[in-house]
């Protein structure tokens, strides 16, 4: 094994100063040195840290690579196995178990079937921020409703709970509360969940969940099924929203494209997903000694997956620091590879076309409302990356 390999111990780093959609330097200067590092986790276990996009796919797909939660080594007591339907940290065939019945659930044909609902909700929320401007907090009046009324409607989530469980996600994965308020948030989220559970049992209607209930899943398995699929239906997809946002106006030559020509909009998405990698890192554990850019990841190793070093790989995208609404970035991982794919990533895209074709086609003037080193950025402790706010300004009409 090579001794000259690079070393990264400083990570969550913040990004640098000016440079809000760009990785932290740390990470940049990791790929630099090569695709993999060694690392040490912030439980002080040793690991490695992989930033190359060829290695991050490859170990995504490598079956010698596991996600189950008991397995990872990042800390010095055992971790336990994830909770019933949790999916995301589990392998096969648990993994598959859970998954399989959701996937004809989000298909292409499915989820473009809701496009028209998914244009009025749009509708809706900008309706409402134009007779309220012409300034706007983009995240609440835009960016955080169409996701959480989408996939609240998918889930069949009462309107009247809507708002106390927007709250409820964003305590526990915008990674700004204490330990007591996440631990809380948490709490009150599995509660409310084994409450929905029931009723949809009891009293089926049309959506996701009820049709659910008709299968072999227990009540604890479908509440952790809700879990994930509201988490990352929510949170991903807001932060888009806000982030993509800000990323067009911060390249005014890029959003003026966009909005000039509606044929860019689909290419648009998926380069603001690559831009941007909102999900960053996940963890993959080696179950026996895998050989990896010539250095050795021994078994029980735990290893670290950026994302976004893998979408800003120079060696896989031209230019990659460059917004490009004209890229083809088709290949990238933010929705991740192999096996954990994001299930419901037909869902996300259908939100973000519609979303970000409207928003720019009803406001042609829309403008920050505040210097952009003043827009809030959420924390690198957060699982998601996004802003805390956006303050934004129209010509009113």
């Amino acid at each position: 094994m090579s001794e000259s390999v690079h070393t990264v111990t400083t990570l969550p780093a913040e990004r640098r100063t000016g440079c809000p959609f760009d990785p932290p330097a740390e990470l940049l200067d990791a790929r630099q040195h090569g695709p993999i590092s060694r690392y040490t986790h912030p439980g002080g276990k040793p690991g490695w840290l992989i930033t190359g996009y060829d290695m991050v796919r490859a170990v995504l797909a490598d079956p010698r690579f596991s996600s189950r939660k008991d397995l990872m080594n990042v800390v010095d007591f055992a971790l336990p196995p994830a909770p019933p339907g949790e999916f995301l940290l589990m392998d096969d065939p648990e993994h598959s178990r859970y998954r399989k019945p959701l996937v004809g659930k989000f298909t292409v044909r499915r989820m473009r079937m809701l496009t028209e609902r998914i244009e009025q909700i749009t509708a809706d929320c900008l309706d409402a921020m134009e007779e309220a401007g012409p300034t706007a907090d983009l995240v609440t009046a835009f960016a955080k409703p169409i996701p959480t009324i989408v996939i609240c409607e998918i889930l069949g989530v009462p309107y009247e709970d809507r708002a106390s469980f927007q709250e409820q996600i964003d305590a526990f994965m915008g990674g700004e509360v204490s330990d007591e308020e996440l631990i809380a948030a948490y709490t009150a989220t599995q509660e409310y969940l084994a409450r929905l559970v029931a009723a949809k049992r009891a009293h089926p209607t049309d959506d996701v969940l009820s049709e659910l209930t008709d299968s072999d899943l227990t009540d604890e398995e479908l509440k952790g099924i809700s879990l994930i699929l509201l988490a990352a239906g929510f949170d991903t997809t807001a932060n888009m929203l806000s982030l993509g946002t800000f990323a067009l106006l911060r390249n005014p030559e890029q959003l003026a494209a966009l909005r000039a020509d509606p044929a860019l909009t689909d290419g648009a998405v998926e380069e603001l997903l690559r831009y941007l990698s909102v999900a960053k890192t996940f963890h993959r554990t080696a179950l026996e000694d895998v050989e990896l850019g010539g250095q050795t990841v021994k078994a029980g190793t735990t290893v670290l997956l950026s994302y976004r070093t893998a979408n800003r790989d120079p060696d896989r995208f031209d230019d990659p620091h460059t917004l490009d609404v004209r890229r083809q970035a088709a290949g990238h991982l933010a929705f991740s590879h192999g096996i954990h794919q994001c299930l419901g990533q037909q869902l996300a895209r259908v939100e973000m076309r519609v979303a970000f074709r409207a928003l720019i086609d009803r406001f042609p003037t829309l403008r920050l409302a505040v210097p952009a080193e003043e827009v809030a950025l959420r924390p690198e402790t957060a699982d998601i990356f996004g802003v805390k706010s956006l303050p934004v300004t129209w010509d009113a009409k």
